[in-house]
């Protein structure tokens, strides 16, 4: 059934693509209840109606209670941690009201705290001592996250394509270059996806120009949900061109005329840097139909997320974008045989389409020379508030973690027992640990944890971590799909586990909270739910003398 819905979606396409129309539908509807011309859209699409009200219905925020607040509050992990949301929380519904103030999974403020969302735009740091003001509608001055370079090259803080002249002339170098010379450099610098999972780029492209298809996609995934990461908001609004640059290309290369840049909806800022650079590069002529006069076109298009971490997962994101419910799907096949409307497509997140962009900019040698094989070139690291230096930094890749905490990020201003790297599926590293590792995938993996996003939230000592397991429980049980059993009924299990601890009415039932685990380990069809156990088990290993007195050991 997916297949058909996903070729029917796929005869109108892109430009006009299900999911937009079904967003833009149901955020226009006045009675609040849902999309009042939903058989208009199911005739237009050849689909059902019951297709479109199942994926409008698995979105935050295209649902009625999401749609009668006012405000959010972000309630990521960072900002919990941090202590600052409640306050927040209050002040907001004393000017709003207490039925007008919701919540939403990490605005990307992680390096300042006490954020949240009004009236379509994010606000954090002091912004809420101006709240009279933005609810008047005025403009206030806004902080900036702080960010620099300590790589020995930089590839994803230089300016080589930071104005439409620079893009213009890298662009028409490389259009008049071998495709299969831009996949040998690729592949050369050892460049891995810097999403998580950590697949060669190089062989992705390779992969999808060898597949045989008459239409092929780009796309690129800008659905950054982990809290503590910020990186991809700094690579959409402060090097935009890089980004887009490196999916042009990756169309040129693979045979593809078309992309999408799917961007979270909690990014408004991101989205508007990206629609700036579009229309710009449009108009200079950089993007549509036979660019610079080489017979090569290809033109952008932005997909707006509406509330679902799970679109961060390739599949589920392609199933967005085809007006589907955004499910994760069983691989083989793999995007790049069978992706979009079922055609092959190369699914790449922002820094590693930036990155492959500053590799043809500065050289695959340079890259492949920094790190080692598996964890090559320089990363993005996202510091947060508990640092006395937020922000976000390019670093080489080998570099020791004790260098980043405590020289880069100019060590902690508050007592910290443990830091969640790679956001809420990466490992909790006790303080104690962090001298044993350096940044690089594979030791985090080996050590039992995960380098993932290179996002970091501090976890200060008196943070209480059995609501540290609740909220990464209450989050997944949220957030999951629904679409396989130890997904949908394993974290709902779990978080019923902590709920019962917290109100004191039992106490955790160790071997049954174990095999949960490790049922969902195993038995997960995404690495949400399937990942979800390594920060917990973590918590266990190394902060399990804190629980002592909530758990039951059964024989």
């Amino acid at each position: 059934m997916s297949k058909n819905i996903s070729k029917l979606s796929g005869r109108i396409g892109l430009r006009d693509n299900l999911f937009d129309e079904i967003s833009r539908s149901s955020l226009n509807s006045d009675n609040g209840k849902g999309i009042k011309d939903i058989k208009e859209i199911a005739e237009k699409y050849k689909v059902g109606v019951s297709t479109i009200h199942g994926a409008e219905s698995f979105y935050e925020f295209l649902r009625p209670s999401h749609r009668e607040k006012k405000a959010f509050v972000c309630n990521g992990s960072a900002c919990m941690c941090a202590g600052t949301q409640e306050p927040l929380k209050e002040k907001l519904k004393e000017k709003l009201g207490n039925d007008k103030v919701g919540e939403m999974f990490c605005l990307g403020y992680c390096y300042e705290n006490h954020a949240f969302h009004y009236d379509g735009k994010n606000y954090a740091g002091e912004d809420i001592k101006k709240i009279d003001q933005i609810i008047k509608g005025e403009e206030i001055n806004q902080e900036k996250f702080f960010s620099k370079s300590y790589a020995t090259t930089s590839f994803l803080m230089d300016d080589k394509l930071s104005d439409l002249s620079k893009f213009k002339d890298q662009l028409s170098k490389f259009l008049k270059t071998e495709k299969s010379e831009i996949i040998k450099s690729l592949l050369s610098s050892n460049l891995t996806g810097r999403g998580g999972a950590g697949f060669p780029t190089g062989m992705k492209w390779d992969f999808c120009s060898k597949a045989k298809s008459d239409k092929k996609y780009v796309i690129c995934n800008a659905d950054e949900g982990d809290s503590g990461a910020y990186s991809d908001r700094y690579l959409l609004e402060d090097q935009p061109l890089k980004v887009i640059f490196g999916m042009v290309l990756c169309g040129y290369v693979i045979g593809g005329d078309e992309g999408v840049l799917y961007i979270r909806g909690e990014y408004p800022k991101s989205i508007e840097a990206l629609n700036g650079s579009i229309n710009s590069l449009k108009e200079a002529g950089l993007l549509g139909r036979n660019i610079l006069g080489t017979g090569f076109s290809f033109d952008l298009n932005i997909c707006i997320g509406q509330g679902a971490y799970i679109c961060g997962e390739e599949t589920a994101l392609i199933a967005s974008i085809e007006g589907r419910r955004a499910e994760v799907d069983v691989r083989p096949p793999f995007p790049v045989t069978e992706g979009l409307y079922k055609k092959p497509t190369v699914v790449n997140n922002v820094e590693t389409l930036a990155a492959a962009a500053g590799i043809l900019l500065n050289g695959a040698e340079k890259f492949s020379s920094i790190g080692n094989k598996k964890s090559a070139g320089t990363k993005l690291v996202c510091l947060d508030s508990f640092f006395n230096n937020p922000g976000v930094y390019e670093i080489d890749m080998g570099t020791s973690m004790k260098k980043v905490f405590y020289e880069i990020g100019g060590g902690l201003n508050k007592s910290v027992k443990a830091f969640q790297i790679g956001g809420p599926l990466g490992g909790v590293v006790p303080i104690k640990e962090i001298d044993n590792l350096n940044l690089d995938f594979q030791e985090f993996t080996a050590a039992g944890f995960m380098l993932g996003h290179a996002s970091v939230v501090s976890i200060p000592s008196d943070f209480n971590m059995v609501d540290y397991i609740h909220h990464l429980f209450e989050f997944t049980a949220e957030e999951s799909c629904g679409k396989c059993f130890p997904g949908r009924l394993g974290s709902y299990r779990g978080k019923e586990m902590f709920d019962q601890v917290r109100n004191k009415s039992a106490k955790i039932p160790l071997k049954l909270l174990n095999e949960l685990l490790i049922t969902m380990k195993k038995g997960c069809l995404c690495a949400l739910c399937g990942a979800i156990p390594t920060p917990i088990m973590n918590i266990l290993k190394y902060f399990g003398h804190e629980m002592k007195d909530d758990m039951v050991k059964e024989n």
